[in-house]
């Protein structure tokens, strides 16, 4: 049985999910350095223009959609390093599940 730990985000992780969650590309830019890094699904972006050039897909992961070869749970698991209060790398990986034998 796994447990579920809720924490309250703050600095600019949470203003990057506020972003995120409000649709708002300009917010979400302003979240990074000039030289951040993002590697989403193993594509590499560097730089804010690179980052902002990138497709965004935003989607609830609890709902109806076509779960055609994924898992039962849709887990990304996103690693952020901040520096001087921004975000420089930002690794978003598609994880699955622990399994017990």
């Amino acid at each position: 049985m796994s447990s579920i730990s809720m924490v309250t985000l703050d600095g600019v992780v949470a203003e990057y999910v506020a972003g995120v969650n409000a649709f708002d590309e300009d917010a979400i830019v302003a979240t990074f350095a000039e030289d951040a890094l993002v590697n989403d699904d193993r594509r590499e972006f560097l730089g804010k223009d690179a980052i902002r050039s990138q497709t965004i897909l935003r989607g609830r992961y609890d709902g109806e959609f076509d779960r055609t070869n994924l898992p039962d749970d849709v887990i990304l698991t996103n690693y952020f390093t901040v520096r001087d209060g921004r975000i420089v790398t930002l690794i978003i990986i598609a994880t699955e599940p622990t399994t017990t034998p």
